[in-house]
């Protein structure tokens, strides 16, 4: 979230798209509510009628995957009415810049595309450049190259009558939304976006987000209060366990993973490190050198950087090798795995295609299950369609302590750090993650230091002083090394910082190992003051307490700054475009409100500062699959065409060639989607077990319209069988008028609907995993499956 919970209640029109958060994310919901008591225009876009379409004031049908081409449409809607707000895009946006020659679209491909390994060369969509090397610019945006005018090009196409074809959604609802939701392009005005997974879970995710971003910008709503692009973790600690890299092309604090291609720091550096010619940019990635140096102390104290950069894992170039979740278990599905932790984790039921991830784990010499509970992950050999006498892996369960049995933070959707603290003791011999991980790493040490091995340095020279006399994990000591440490004594200004000291801010972090940090935006959380993220206190200004910052209750990165990019709140003069509802100001010699976006005085940067440029991109040359978001087709789909071009995929997605699709397929001819329901979490672990749950939701269960079960005979508590390309489930079904069939391109289309919190093992009458139906595709810039839209058939018991 570039905003956080609080803030919801600031927007004047609320826009819920691919989330569903009154009955996922129901405590977030009081705040939309209070935007709705202070008079805000609430707009629900979901393929069925929920529990937030009915407190809405508005609610608009969508079919699954056509989410690129309701947002197009927004922006055609936005600039045809000249709706955008003027100053900001001129000021603050790339709308201005000059796109190079080499740059084309043509059919629904952009330059560069190679069809063979479906990679673009991104090259072909550069800027123009000067002879300063920085992007030239056109402020009176006439130029037919410049970024704004291709922009209008671009999405000329996506007129109300194509939108609504191929999305569904008849035109008038459209309008409506688009009506309610650029009004907030006013100086005075914001609103928000808020998004999960119905969004990201598609072979488009990234771009479906990056409409988004575009129309903020375009309106304006970037780092405003009551503005922002905000995703709804499905869990407490999600944004807290990407930001300490989760996922392997990054390193923590999002900072680049090495490549092989890069054997030294100097290369690295070289590599990750932006340059701007421009006075006014902040180029805030320049201090990369500082920050993986820093990091590099943090897990290496005794040994000099280059040679703890030697340490360092690194990957082959991206395209050629990846390492995320679709392509790990493709690769452990041919024999190239020999043992998996499967930590906190139930992917035979979470993955993708579940039945080809369970096929996967059959591979393994071993798999250690680290959970609360026993699950179908490690039961997957006893499980359906399995043999137990022809699956050769060995499986070692781990129990560990649940939430509240543990010591430690969470960081949140809205990038606030809050402490916890341990209530019972661990039950029996369970034991935490972070003591798992002691016993682990000193069995590991010992053997490298006794039997040697093929790389052992980076092991026995690790920095590792984490626990007491014994094994136990001191949270208290990871939370500082995240922070970081002066390693000397480092004079900074008038200040000398003594060694051993915490580092104040991630602006005293140095390239020259004097400095550790494990996570540059943590450096703040934990200083020579005490545990940021422990604060507990209510105190705020005047100014704060209008839109709620509570800036001493707990902690967020970075530096405590509550709305990112807060610093395109104001005008060049540090006055803000909204004064009733202002995020930070200017006040003749320093900045009030909110922590800015970099101290210097108005107008002297750019706001974007983690941009190269300084500005908001409303064309982005950095994504896999474009430099402007284009509506493709689910890898799995209804139709055999769609009117904005001749190319029906995104031509860059993550697939399989081995693995079938079903495209205009008559043996599955229902849009099929997962969700979630309030009852149960994630794969069901916890809630599957608390018998109170499962009174409320039961088993497995396929919603479908009238419409549907009349066409195929099925009544209200029936039970269905589901099939597709890659198996079979049964669901009971629920004939409901939340969903209503939709009219695509001519023809009527139905769409089902299936939660995914359901696994094999428990309860025995409780049906399995939705996953066992989406397919092993996904988005081309993260890796993420697309299990919103799917293609099934429905039929009676």
């Amino acid at each position: 979230m570039t905003n956080h919970w609080i803030d919801l209640k600031n927007a004047d029109c609320v826009l819920m798209m691919g989330a569903n958060p009154a009955e996922n994310h129901p405590i977030s919901f009081k705040w939309v509510m209070r935007a709705k008591d202070n008079g805000a225009t609430l707009i629900h876009v979901d393929p069925r009628f929920t529990r937030t379409s009915a407190k809405c004031d508005i609610y608009a049908p969508i079919r699954s995957g056509a989410d690129i081409a309701f947002l197009g449409g927004m922006i055609k809607y936005i600039l045809d009415k000249d709706l955008w707000f003027k100053d900001y895009v001129n000021n603050y946006s790339n709308a201005s810049f000059i796109v190079g020659k080499d740059f084309e679209f043509k059919d629904g491909v952009f330059s560069g595309l190679d069809k063979k390994t479906g990679n673009y060369d991104r090259s072909k969509w550069n800027f123009e450049l000067g002879p300063d090397g920085e992007p030239l610019k056109d402020p009176t945006l006439q130029n037919p190259r410049c970024v704004f005018q291709l922009l209008k090009k671009h999405y000329a196409r996506y007129d109300l009558k194509t939108v609504s074809r191929v999305s569904g959604t008849p035109e008038k609802d459209l309008v409506k939304v688009y009506e309610a939701y650029a009004a907030t392009g006013k100086p005075d005005k914001s609103g928000t976006i808020m998004y999960a997974m119905g969004w990201t879970q598609h072979t488009t995710g990234v771009q479906n987000i990056r409409t988004m971003s575009i129309i903020q910008t375009l309106l304006g709503n970037m780092g405003m209060a009551g503005g922002g692009v905000n995703a709804l973790r499905g869990e407490s600690n999600v944004q807290g366990s990407t930001d300490q890299a989760l996922l392997f092309h990054i390193i923590p604090g999002y900072m680049r993973t090495p490549l092989a291609a890069q054997p030294t720091l100097a290369d690295y550096v070289k590599a990750a490190t932006p340059v701007s010619n421009d006075p006014k940019s902040a180029n805030w990635w320049q201090n990369t050198p500082k920050y993986i140096a820093s990091l590099l102390k943090a897990m290496w104290r005794d040994v000099d950087i280059e040679t703890a950069y030697t340490y360092m894992p690194k990957l082959e170039t991206l395209s050629s090798k990846d390492y995320s979740w679709l392509v790990m278990f493709d690769k452990m599905l041919q024999g190239q795995f020999q043992g998996f932790f499967a930590w906190g984790q139930n992917p035979a039921c979470s993955g993708a295609n579940s039945n080809k991830t369970r096929e996967a784990l059959t591979k393994l010499d071993w798999l250690v299950n680290v959970n609360i509970f026993e699950n179908e992950t490690g039961s997957f050999w006893k499980g359906p369609d399995m043999d137990p006498s022809k699956v050769k892996t060995e499986v070692f369960f781990l129990p560990c302590a649940v939430a509240i049995e543990k010591e430690g933070s969470i960081t949140n959707s809205g990038r606030w750090m809050q402490w916890r603290y341990m209530g019972p003791k661990p039950l029996g011999d369970t034991m935490p993650d972070g003591d798992i991980i002691m016993v682990l790493m000193k069995k590991v040490k010992a053997l490298y230091e006794k039997d040697g091995g093929a790389f052992p340095d980076p092991i026995k020279n690790v920095y590792w002083d984490y626990g007491n006399d014994h094994h136990d994990f001191d949270p208290h000591k990871v939370a500082k090394a995240i922070n970081g440490y002066f390693l000397k004594d480092v004079t900074i200004g008038d200040k000398t910082y003594k060694a051993g000291t915490l580092v104040p801010s991630f602006a005293m972090l140095q390239a020259d190992g004097s400095t550790s940090s494990g996570n540059w935006i943590y450096c703040a959380s934990y200083t020579e003051d005490g545990n940021m993220s422990a604060r507990r206190s209510k105190e705020q200004s005047p100014m704060q307490a209008k839109i709620g910052l509570y800036p001493k209750w707990a902690w967020s990165w970075p530096v405590n700054r509550r709305i990112i990019y807060n610093r395109a709140s104001v005008n060049a003069e540090g006055k803000p475009f909204a004064p009733n509802k202002a995020v930070i100001e200017w006040d003749g010699s320093k900045w009030v409100g909110d922590v800015p976006d970099g101290g210097w005085k108005p107008g002297e940067k750019h706001p974007f500062i983690m941009r190269p440029q300084g500005m908001a991109q409303l064309y982005g040359p950095g994504a896999a699959d474009g430099p402007f978001p284009e509506h493709y087709e689910a890898m799995e789909c209804p139709i055999a065409s769609h009117p904005f071009s001749k190319q029906l995929h995104n031509p860059t997605a993550l697939h399989f060639s081995e693995e079938k699709k079903a495209v205009c397929d008559p043996r599955y001819p229902f849009v099929g989607t997962t969700y979630r329901v309030t009852e149960h979490w994630q794969t069901g672990l916890m809630t599957r077990y608390t018998d109170w749950l499962l009174e409320a939701e039961p088993q497995m269960f396929c919603e479908l319209s009238e419409e549907l079960a009349k066409m195929r005979g099925i009544a209200n508590g029936d039970k269905v069988i589901v099939d597709c390309q890659r198996g079979s489930m049964w669901a009971i079904a629920i004939v409901t008028k939340r969903l209503k069939p939709f009219t695509i391109d001519g023809q009527v289309v139905h769409q089902v609907g299936f939660p995914w919190h359901y696994g094999w093992l428990y309860p025995k009458n409780g049906g399995d995993s939705a996953n066992i139906l989406t397919a092993s595709v996904g988005d081309p810039n993260t890796g993420i499956p697309e299990t919103k839209a799917f293609m099934v058939n429905v039929k009676k018991a």
